[in-house]
Formats: C-alpha cells, sequence, structure tokens
C-alpha cells in the first residue's frame, strides 16, 4: 500500500497517513517506526507500508521509502 504522510508529531510518535487508493485516513500509532529506517516523518513524504487491523481500525506498519518501498 501506499500513501503519503499527512501529519506527524515526533514527540509522541502519533500521526496519520493518506492512502492513495482510495484517499482514505490511516493511523501511525506510538511505535510504529519501531524496525523501519524512519526516526521521523515529514508531511508531504511519500512511503510505501502495510495495514494491521487492531481494535477495529487499522493501521500503519512496515514502513518505506517511496513509492517503490525501497
Amino acid at each position: 500500500m501506499q500513501g503519503v504522510v499527512k501529519a506527524y508529531d515526533a514527540t509522541s510518535g502519533i500521526g496519520t497517513i493518506i492512502r492513495d487508493d482510495d484517499r482514505s485516513e490511516v493511523l501511525l500509532k506510538p511505535g510504529s517506526l519501531d524496525g523501519s529506517m524512519f526516526r521521523f516523518l515529514r508531511q508531504g513524504q511519500r512511503i510505501c507500508f502495510d495495514l494491521t487491523d487492531e481494535d477495529t481500525e487499522p493501521y500503519a506498519t512496515n514502513l518505506k521509502f517511496g513509492s517503490d518501498g525501497y
């Protein structure tokens, strides 16, 4: 899945991503960047990610750079 970072707060680790396929928002929970190459995200940054359902709401995991996932 691909999308663009809408907002990210490095202090709390919370943010949102806008999905490319349906323009819905996906939550970034605290710890979502753990195990990825990212240390912070900036607004407008393009990323690839997986969706994981928890508590009936999807959130982003396995974040990678760009549209090709590098």
